[in-house]
């Protein structure tokens, strides 16, 4: 008999994507560009050259997809909304087509039994809009508002769970600090400024929604919880640095309505002062956290890493997945406690959680065989289990990711998918991992318990 606790009796199962990566079709029916349209098209950033042009072909497939969601028993959806497929210009006109999209996606899923959660950010910033500073520029704090409000009339009622930001590490760390992601930038100065940007239109977006909406509203972050290598006085230091970048500098705001003291540590004199009444803005009343949980980090001193000081240390005896990520469910259920401790009692829905692994080529029985990311799976729900033990209150759990997709810089050669898709013919298989979380789904996830499984 299993030790950990069941899943919660209404616990949301389902599984997530975003719209650059699936839908193709990224200029159809009046959309305008968006930064990763231009950077995908930009000579040398993606592997293979790889662009989302027809990615898994959602925008033109999608009934087909909510119907396989339905066939394969899925309860929930989570997806994000194209910015510039609503305003072309990123401000101003909008375009009814790419709305009429969004409502039919919601509509088809409504009907399919499949409780939709949209994000109304995932890194696809309209270019128009970058053109004019993007996540530099503080006016775009009130652009964002006037897009969720024209998502929120559109859609609350029909959507009732709503995210206003996802990874706004990412978006600044790659696409500001490194420019290994769209808009491709590389700016010890800038990065501060588009995080703060990217914090102001998130309290902007939940200001406009306690006005527009009737349901639920959170931010999705990632979390990457920090191990030390040594408990030298440098790697603590070092780790406190690697965590207030990552893990503190947007709930911080967020929450507790300030950014964690190593930050001016870290960037010295590219960190600005604030002003209060920013603080004011940022620090809205969350519904929920979403949480994208995928690895850990065991991190020692190195003075050679910028801008941290802090490099992660590889472990021998652990499995890593194709994108170089520890596997590591503990680290899953130490984060989720984390949370609930440095931020309160808000409820957590795991908005991503996935593995990249090699998939082999369909057996002779037409399946596909993915032992890995099954263990993968398996371990990381049972480690969710144990944090509800522990008194944490998740209310429900995506998969990364329903569909293989474009892996951003990475392009096709990363597949995260529960769902196989043949790029050439854009057929969907489900892997073996896919039918286990199908059962978990139906089963409330007693499923987990059965040792033949």
């Amino acid at each position: 008999m299993s030790k950990l606790p069941p899943f919660p009796a209404n616990f949301l199962w389902g599984t997530a994507t975003s719209a650059y990566q699936i839908e193709g079709s990224p200029l159809a029916d009046g959309a305008g560009p968006s930064i990763w349209q231009r950077f995908a098209h930009t000579p040398k950033m993606m592997v293979n050259g790889d662009t989302g042009d027809v990615a898994c072909d959602h925008y033109r497939r999608y009934k087909e997809d909510v119907a396989l969601m339905r066939e394969l028993g899925m309860k929930s959806y989570r997806f994000s909304i194209a910015w510039s497929r609503i305003f072309p210009e990123g401000k101003g006109r909008v375009n009814p087509a790419g709305l009429d999209f969004y409502s039919r996606l919601v509509d088809e899923l409504l009907a399919a039994g499949i409780e939709p959660m949209a994000t109304l950010y995932h890194w696809d910033l309209p270019a128009a809009l970058d053109d004019r500073g993007g996540w530099l520029n503080p006016d775009i704090a009130e652009w964002f508002g006037d897009y969720a409000a024209t998502m929120f009339r559109a859609l609350d009622g029909r959507v009732k769970l709503w995210a206003t930001l996802n990874e706004p590490w990412v978006v600044t760390d790659g696409g500001y600090l490194h420019g290994a992601l769209a808009p491709g930038h590389r700016n010890y100065f800038e990065a501060p400024i588009a995080s703060h940007h990217l914090m102001r239109s998130h309290g902007r977006a939940v200001q406009v929604y306690r006005a527009e909406g009737k349901h639920q509203i959170g931010l999705v972050v990632n979390l990457e919880p920090k191990y030390p290598a040594s408990q030298s006085e440098q790697d603590l230091a070092a780790l406190r640095r690697a965590d207030a970048y990552m893990n503190r500098q947007y709930l911080d705001p967020a929450v507790h309505g300030r950014y964690p003291e190593e930050m001016k540590e870290i960037f010295g004199s590219a960190w600005p002062e604030w002003p209060a009444e920013d603080f004011a803005l940022i620090r809205q009343p969350m519904d929920f956290i979403g949480v994208n949980y995928y690895t850990r980090n065991v991190t020692r001193h190195d003075e050679q890493s910028w801008p941290l000081k802090a490099s992660p240390v590889k472990q021998t005896q652990a499995t890593y997945t194709e994108t170089g990520w520890e596997v590591c469910p503990q680290a899953f259920t130490d984060v989720l406690v984390w949370v609930k401790k440095l931020y309160g009692d808000t409820p957590i829905y795991i908005t991503e959680n996935g593995s990249a692994f090699y998939d082999p080529p369909n057996a002779p029985d037409g399946k596909i065989h993915d032992p890995l990311r099954i263990h993968y799976l398996r371990s990381h729900l049972n480690a969710i289990r144990a944090a509800i033990a522990q008194g944490v209150d998740v209310r429900g759990y995506f998969g990364w990711s329903f569909l293989d997709n474009l892996e951003w810089s990475l392009g096709f050669s990363k597949r995260f998918g529960l769902v196989h898709v043949n790029f050439e013919t854009q057929q969907r298989t489900p892997k073996d991992s896919m039918r286990l979380y199908s059962r978990i789904v139906a089963s409330n996830g007693t499923v987990l318990d059965d040792e033949g499984e």
